[in-house]
């Protein structure tokens, strides 16, 4: 009984660590965002705090999402995958139909309501995990089963990649693959399937790499920063100015002068190169020390599950969330191609943080059940599988 309590406490922390730590994350996210847009939103909209003020409201929304889904019951939500899977799929097909899509640079990836725009691709990169974990677990015992196991979640996962790549989004397509073939391993699919599926991906994704002039611009940008360092590789060049400008300790918050014109997109997804500018090394450090706290308490939250679809939906929510974060700081810092990823909690985007917080909601229920659970093995919840398809 002792020892049970001792745990309990210690889940209790762990989770109230996690809160803490989503509260710094967002807080600077929208101080960082604040300073980062304010020139750009002055000029182009006669309102400084034109950015700052849509995403505090997204905030207000994710927060309400967050207490939402760490609180909900989780037999309850396994419910309703199969029409999240139907509503995240069919709102990336409206982003397609003309009138209703909504094409920014070259890319048709969102929807408009009102004055307001979402960006469907976004739901994917938690519904997807949700319909991964759930489907994978309730398989668990025919998991080497190729027909049975293996198709049914390959086939919904080259569905979302088929829409949003048809979106022109090939970097967020790429992306919700990888992190799938993450939740795949952890569930102990067989090797064999991961080299089949790596011998397809790489010449597929470099087929497609050569299907759009900008992708291959990029790439040879960033294999040779000289070739075009005021098209294609202005953007990463001045967001590496602005890092190495930075010094130890930064100009202050507020200070930076990349943000004014220098850096496209600065408020969007190289809004990092505005925050080191800013911070320094010292911010640096306090970015990853908060993203390695969160991956630690997220995979932490998924290691000490009872339950299979527990494990994998933390662990996969986690790697969602922290490999997006290390993509996009990479991109900023010169050490991968330009890619289209936000950073999570900082780029400019309701979608994007309202998918955050609905994502660190679901760990958080994770985390929750583990310091109210009194034992148990390694097991499939307790759901009953009876009155749904083979198939689902």
């Amino acid at each position: 009984m002792y020892q049970f309590d001792v745990e309990r406490v210690q889940d209790n922390k762990m989770l109230h660590l996690f809160y803490f730590c989503i509260i710094l994350l967002l807080g600077t996210g929208l101080v960082t965002l604040y300073s980062a847009s304010y020139s750009f939103a002055a000029r182009f909209f006669h309102n400084g705090n034109y950015f700052f003020v849509r995403q505090l409201i997204f905030a207000v929304i994710g927060i309400a999402a967050f207490f939402i889904f760490s609180h909900i019951n989780l037999e309850s939500l396994r419910k309703l995958i199969l029409p999240f899977v139907c509503v995240a799929a069919f709102l990336c097909v409206l982003t397609l139909v003309p009138g209703i899509g909504i094409e920014r640079y070259g890319a048709s990836r969102w929807i408009e309501i009102g004055s307001l725009s979402y960006q469907p691709s976004e739901m994917v990169k938690f519904v997807l995990p949700l319909y991964l974990a759930h489907l994978l677990d309730k398989k668990a015992a025919n998991i080497d089963n190729f027909y049975s196991g293996v198709l049914p979640p390959v086939l919904v996962t080259g569905m979302f990649f088929g829409l949003i790549y048809m979106q022109n989004n090939f970097s967020t397509a790429v992306f919700i693959v990888f992190n799938a073939m993450i939740i795949f391993f952890l569930a102990g699919m067989k090797f064999r399937y991961f080299f089949a599926a790596t011998a397809m991906i790489i010449p597929i994704s470099a087929l497609l790499i050569f299907t759009k002039e900008h992708r291959v611009r990029r790439l040879v940008s960033f294999l040779r920063p000289e070739w075009d360092p005021m098209g294609a590789g202005f953007q990463v060049n001045a967001s590496r100015d602005a890092i190495v400008s930075s010094g130890f300790f930064g100009k202050g918050i507020g200070e930076g002068t990349r943000k004014m014109a220098s850096i496209p997109e600065i408020h969007s997804d190289f809004i990092f190169s505005a925050y080191v500018e800013e911070t320094g090394f010292i911010g640096i450090l306090l970015f990853f020390a908060l993203f390695i706290i969160f991956a630690v308490l997220g995979y932490k939250a998924a290691l000490k599950s009872k339950t299979v679809f527990g494990k994998l939906l933390a662990a996969g929510l986690t790697t969602m969330i922290a490999s997006q974060a290390l993509l996009n700081t990479a991109v900023v810092s010169g050490a991968l191609p330009a890619t289209g990823i936000p950073l999570p909690f900082f780029s400019a985007g309701g979608s994007s943080l309202l998918t955050t917080l609905v994502c660190a909601g679901l760990i958080a229920n994770v985390a929750r059940k583990n310091g109210t659970n009194t034992g148990g093995t390694l097991v499939s919840e307790n759901y009953s599988y009876e009155e749904e398809s083979d198939e689902y």
